[in-house]
């Protein structure tokens, strides 16, 4: 266990992962999947941080979809620290009301923020850069854990390093910029240039530094959060469902760190991350049969190469196809290439459209 009891960690679970629909739904989203082990992901999220961070210092931020269900999935988390937002205002104002509630608790504690949806394969050494980051937060430092690019993505932000870093170092490194979104141009010469590593949205501040940089730099939020009482207030719950809608929707990234001067970051060396941003990608993790067939359950193959079928409780048979993903759930099937993968989500956005709620 973490020898010091002002360490604690953030858990933002309020996605709604609808590339992985139609598994994902609302009120059984993506988090709470189990993908390829007994665990579901925020079971295993919580699993990893346990050598350093016990599950009564764990806070998780989730919405009224979703919070029964992680109660139930996480009975050594006490149920008073597993909290509904009154509504989805990104991650700035998130995290800025659970660094407000710890505040309130421990004037000097320390957060981790962490994804509730992502896999680390190797969570030992996850671990080796996580200690170093909450002992560089404690120095008053904003700290992001940054992972080396294994190819050009443009789907995520990057942190710019100085010019000749190497991966692995244990010495927090001060970042000169983050850069939004790339297009394949772009994100293919950070590649190359061996400095610019990946935001998984990691994060560590005190929670006095972070609650001081949004008055800073998002003061109506500051001021909305600051108004709230204490965590222990009999009040609280009903104040936060009034002011937390007034809260500006934006990303922490944008809010603070984009702005903020002292922020450093560790590059890490590979420690086994997967943001599990898609059915493809959930395919690229599991083990492969001889033809590269993924299947999760029973399966009879001729010809058939590259797919990815998950259908419970019944056999999936395919014949002279290949690179397919197929789902199958009670109330809906999917069939998609596995090259558009990411566009499920749109499929979604598209039954919203047609109020088929549910669906949703």
């Amino acid at each position: 266990m973490s020898a010091n009891p002002h360490h604690y960690g953030l858990i933002l679970a309020g996605g709604r992962g609808t590339r992985f629909w139609p598994r994902s739904r609302r009120a059984y989203s993506k988090q709470v999947l189990r993908f390829g082990g007994d665990r579901s992901l925020i079971q295993e999220t919580v699993d990893r941080l346990r050598p350093v961070l016990p599950p009564e210092r764990i806070w998780i931020l989730t919405n009224d979809h979703l919070r029964a269900k992680i109660v139930k999935q996480l009975p050594e988390v006490p149920n008073s620290q597993i909290l509904a937002e009154p509504a989805q205002r990104n991650t700035a104002p998130a995290i800025g009301l659970a660094a407000h509630i710890l505040q309130s608790i421990d004037p000097d504690a320390v957060m981790g923020v962490f994804p509730s949806d992502h896999m680390i394969s190797k969570p030992a050494k996850y671990l080796s850069f996580v200690r170093p980051a909450f002992k560089a937060a404690s120095a008053g430092k904003i700290v992001v854990l940054g992972i080396a690019p294994r190819w050009p993505e443009t789907g995520y932000g990057y942190i710019e390093f100085p010019q000749g870093i190497k991966s692995g170092g244990k010495q927090p490194i001060a970042v000169r910029q983050f850069r939004e979104k790339p297009d394949l141009k772009t994100a293919t010469h950070y590649v190359r240039s061996g400095n610019f590593y990946w935001n998984a949205g990691m994060f560590f501040w005190k929670t006095s530094v972070l609650l001081e940089a949004l008055r800073q730099f998002q003061p109506k939020t500051a001021t909305l959060l600051a108004s709230l009482p204490a965590f222990s207030n009999r009040q609280f719950g009903r104040k936060l469902k009034q002011t937390f809608p007034n809260c500006e929707s934006v990303s922490i990234d944008y809010a603070v760190l984009e702005k903020a001067s002292n922020v450093v970051g560790f590059a890490t060396s590979d420690f086994g991350w997967s943001d599990v941003g898609s059915w493809n990608a959930l395919y690229e993790l599991l083990p492969h049969d001889a033809n590269a067939n993924v299947f999760r359950g029973e399966a009879l193959a001729q010809s058939a190469t590259g797919n990815y079928a998950d259908a419970e409780g019944k056999l999936v048979a395919l014949l002279g196809v290949k690179d397919l993903i197929i789902v199958d759930t009670p109330d809906a099937l999917l069939i998609a290439d596995r090259s558009r993968a990411q566009e499920v989500g749109d499929l979604v956005k598209t039954l919203e459209r047609q109020k088929r709620v549910n669906l949703l």
